[in-house]
């Protein structure tokens, strides 16, 4: 009788020990952590995970097996989640896609994804597929497209779930920066080098006046074009900022036009531009911080066709474009420009 309770003990211990775990689990720590909280979404799933003072956070979730955005504010990174997973993350917010990684059960999927990300960034050079012709531009994407299928073929410890999801996203990929670059080519032909340029007037500054195009001239005027809730903007403040150091004494002015708007600030103007005077004043930004009156649909920003942000425009000491869309701060492009008009 014994023998017999006692085999039946163990396999109840055995059981538990096996049976897969109807949840995963998520934890880490965020360095520079701009917000108190994370949020995991996918479809209509949607989840806030709080976080510590000192950046760490743990939490778990029932999930069907899929790619999931984890935000930390205005960034986001994609990872792939499943029941039985245990996740670490780290990443730190001045350089999100850099720093992200992951660790523990099923971090190989996440971390694919991350690598995935930063290739795409490296291969997807706008500048430089700008300056292409067509017959060059077409082949370096057909490279382009090669690197990435290499890629995915190569990653044989990856679930095959992440594999064909992120595979199926390559075309699309590919249409999506065709189309932005037939869109610059069109606007270069409508508002094209020598044009006069298209001007705002009495543009809010952060002092709390106003500031127009007009008053500007006598200087070369390179305007970017953001708002507080874009990503790949806030990416490009850093080396914005080291370029108004490096050209302080220079005939050049920096002038950063915001375009936030109630749309994006859960229908309030107020806290539209309340934002941007909370990131401007925190960020320490530089140069002539500007905010548009009517975000989008501002005659400016309708002026220039501006359909997405960024958007880095230059003008010369005569208010005639130089370029109705330039090299974005963190380019090298930008600097071979600088040189060839003789800032």
């Amino acid at each position: 009788m014994k023998r017999i309770l006692f085999v039946l003990v163990t396999l109840v211990l055995f059981s538990c020990a096996d049976a897969p775990k109807n949840y995963a689990t998520i934890s880490g720590k965020i360095t520079n952590q701009t917000s108190d909280s994370l949020v995991i979404r996918k479809q209509s799933y949607s989840k806030m995970i709080p976080v510590a003072d000192d950046g760490s956070f743990k939490d778990t979730l029932k999930v069907e097996p899929g790619v999931y955005l984890l935000y930390d504010g205005r960034e986001a990174t994609s990872f792939f989640l499943k029941n039985g997973f245990d996740i670490q993350v780290t990443l730190d917010t001045k350089l999100f896609d850099e720093t992200v990684k992951y660790s523990g059960e099923g971090a190989e999927n996440s971390n694919f994804l991350a690598e995935k990300t930063l290739l795409e960034e490296k291969l997807f050079d706008l500048d430089a597929l700008i300056a292409m012709d067509s017959v060059s531009r077409e082949a370096e994407f057909q490279s382009i497209e090669k690197n990435l299928k290499d890629f995915h073929e190569a990653a044989t410890d990856v679930d095959t779930m992440v594999i064909n999801y992120s595979m199926k996203r390559i075309d699309g990929t590919l249409q999506a920066y065709k189309r932005y670059l037939d869109a610059d080519l069109a606007l270069k032909r409508e508002l094209p080098e020598g044009a006069v340029s298209p001007s705002f007037e009495n543009y809010e500054n952060f002092n709390g006046e106003t500031t127009s195009l007009k008053d500007l001239e006598g200087k070369y005027v390179y305007l970017d074009i953001w708002a507080t809730w874009c990503g790949p903007c806030i990416a490009e403040i850093p080396a914005l900022k080291k370029l108004e150091k490096d050209y302080h004494d220079k005939n050049i002015s920096f002038v950063s036009i915001s375009i936030d708007d109630a749309k994006r600030h859960g229908g309030s103007a107020e806290k539209a531009h309340a934002s941007w005077k909370t990131m401007v004043g925190e960020e320490e930004l530089g140069g002539i911080q500007l905010f548009a009156p009517d975000g989008w649909q501002s005659d400016f920003i309708k002026a220039y066709q501006i359909y997405g942000i960024p958007r880095f425009i230059l003008v010369n000491p005569e208010g005639k474009i130089v370029s109705a869309s330039a090299p974005r701060p963190s380019s090298e492009h930008l600097i071979k420009l600088f040189e060839s008009i003789g800032i």
